[in-house]
């Protein structure tokens, strides 16, 4: 078998295709979720908290000397990134929760015409 008739089967194998749309979508859903925490979840959060910048918060590991720049510590970036990370997560989850809410609602199981009927004896069942 040819290497090229060897790389056709594998690139149009379901498997394949459906990685790579779900790669594609995933970047795209990524940058929706990130603007959707930089643009709109920050900026409220920000005013809650003061308007603290956590990016400027640094920690100078040694002072400027001469024309050298300062040796800093930007443990600012990595607060800021781990808020990023919090609400990034949770936006997915809150996501993905919807999106399993919905399948479960859609996979009700049908009941046969006897499932029916016998659900419908034991209700009157019940009521009595």
């Amino acid at each position: 078998m040819s290497i090229l008739k060897e790389f056709k089967e594998f690139a149009v194998k379901g498997n394949a295709l459906d990685l790579a749309v779900g790669v594609i979508i995933g970047a795209a859903f990524g940058k929706i979720v990130s603007s959707l925490v930089a643009d709109v979840i920050m900026p409220p959060l920000g005013l809650l908290i003061g308007g603290i910048d956590f990016t400027n918060f640094a920690l100078t590991l040694k002072p400027a000397e001469g024309g050298k720049p300062p040796v800093l510590l930007h443990y600012g970036v990595f607060l800021q990134n781990l808020f990023d990370f919090a609400i990034i997560a949770f936006v997915i989850f809150m996501f993905v929760k919807l999106i399993n809410t919905i399948k479960r609602s859609q996979e009700a199981p049908k009941l046969t015409t006897d499932q029916a009927l016998l659900t419908e004896i034991r209700d009157l069942l019940m009521k009595k």
